[in-house]
């Protein structure tokens, strides 16, 4: 078999794996959608533990946000937003979780820093969460994209909303936490 007919197999093999994982093209996780449960070591104020979606979703809505790596400038301006309006989510009865793929040693000091230890952030160093909300970064595998969810308490997907651009996503997931009570 020569080296071309190889490759074109190899794609094909790989072709058809990725579609029976059932990775698609899509940015995120559509409206509607059941959102994958899961547990995660998660630090808060400093302190690890297990962090698990459905206990979260049985007290309220929970916004899930991906951001690509702890203690850079948009991703501390985007937790430092979240950590101010968590007062205004719980008024709502939601909660935050942050997740990026870095390790639980950093996000234990971010949750300090610029979680400003008001919501936890969770570790997810396999991917193995941020592939099935369809977060990963496609230009830069190794890292989270910048997405946020409104999970609603039965577990669906209520809103998302992908910008590399950090500014928005506080507001809109407070919008979207608001529309749920309605």
């Amino acid at each position: 078999m020569g080296h071309a007919s190889h490759s074109i197999l190899s794609r094909a093999a790989l072709a058809m794996t990725l579609s029976l994982c059932g990775f698609s093209a899509q940015a995120a996780l559509d409206i509607g959608d059941a959102a994958p449960k899961f547990t995660a070591n998660a630090a808060l104020g400093g302190k690890t533990f297990r962090y698990s979606l459905a206990d979260a979703l049985a007290k309220g809505p929970v916004v899930v946000y991906f951001f690509p790596a702890a203690d850079s400038s948009d991703c501390s301006l985007e937790a430092h937003a979240f950590a101010e309006a968590t007062d205004k989510f719980a008024a709502l009865g939601a909660t935050v979780i942050g997740i990026s793929a870095d390790d639980i040693g950093t996000l234990t000091r971010f949750s300090v820093k610029s979680c400003q230890s008001r919501f936890p952030v969770a570790s997810d160093e396999s991917k193995a969460v941020i592939q099935s909300y369809d977060a990963l970064m496609q230009t830069r595998p190794d890292f989270a994209n910048r997405l946020s969810y409104v999970i609603a308490p039965d577990g669906k997907v209520a809103y998302y909303y992908q910008n590399l651009n950090p500014d928005k996503h506080v507001e809109r997931m407070l919008k979207a936490v608001e529309a749920l009570r309605k």
